[in-house]
């Protein structure tokens, strides 16, 4: 197929515009649409018929679970590809949505780039899911690349931060904006937490707590000489892990003062 369609569901409004404004960019990904519940989802696939559906498996009016059930009874011609992008991440939670039909179940926060690939793969692309997947690992094994989202995403995992971890996620938006805006990272409690709080749909203290953990992560798997290779300088020591606000200054102002050099 030249194009695949797609179809995002989740009631939360920054994310379905994130998630669509990221894919649109990869040049063979279309959104058909997109939807704030799972009854307008269903009645979206009903009437696009597209490729892939990306949706949250809670959602009001109709949940993502009770959503595929409506799906597989419907017995539709071109039934999508189904990607579960959701908070929940029990095993119960997951196998009863592969059972109903699900292709791929990816847990927030997630990686961009892999959800790409994931797309590809569900509508049956797989050449187009292997570039991209080629095009992470180059991108992985050539260490800070041009565009800041890759430059970031490139450094946590250089650094050994996975993206499967909430922290992951959290910490990128984080280096995000205090890019943007430097005098963030003095307003990290009073702008920044609460900030990327509102934009997932979570609280500041769990926003706080997961970056947390994922610079723990980090400092655990022992890969700071990975860091120091990036920065290109000693800047810290297993014994001298940052604090949150240490962290997200010290990769905020490497990146910028590359992107300005």
């Amino acid at each position: 197929m030249e194009t695949v369609r797609v179809v995002v569901a989740d009631d939360n409004s920054q994310l379905r515009e994130m998630v669509s404004s990221f894919l649109s960019q990869q040049g063979g990904i279309e959104i058909a649409c997109t939807a704030g519940n799972g009854l307008d989802a269903l009645a979206l696939i009903q009437e696009k018929e597209p490729d892939v559906l990306i949706c949250d498996m809670i959602m009001p009016k109709m949940d993502g679970y009770a959503m595929l059930e409506r799906m597989a009874a419907m017995k539709l011609a071109h039934r999508p590809g189904v990607i579960a992008l959701t908070a929940l991440g029990r095993d119960d939670f997951v196998t009863r949505a592969v059972n109903l039909g699900v292709n791929y179940y990816m847990i927030k926060p997630f990686d961009y780039m892999m959800l790409a690939q994931r797309v590809y793969e569900a509508a049956g692309e797989a050449e187009r899911a292997d570039a991209i997947g080629l095009k992470i690992q180059s991108e992985i094994r050539g260490g800070i690349g041009d565009n800041p989202e890759e430059q970031i995403a490139n450094l946590f995992l250089t650094v050994g931060i996975p993206a499967h971890i909430k922290g992951y996620q959290y910490l990128r938006e984080a280096v995000k904006m205090v890019m943007e805006n430097p005098e963030r990272i003095n307003r990290i409690t009073k702008e920044l937490y609460p900030g990327i709080a509102h934009r997932f749909g979570t609280t500041s203290s769990k926003v706080e707590r997961a970056i947390r953990h994922a610079i723990e992560v980090a400092w655990n798997r022992g890969r700071i000489e990975a860091l120091d290779e990036a920065f290109g300088r000693n800047v810290c020591s297993l014994d001298d892990k940052p604090t949150n606000g240490e962290f997200i200054a010290l990769v905020s102002d490497r990146l910028r003062i590359k992107e300005s050099a």
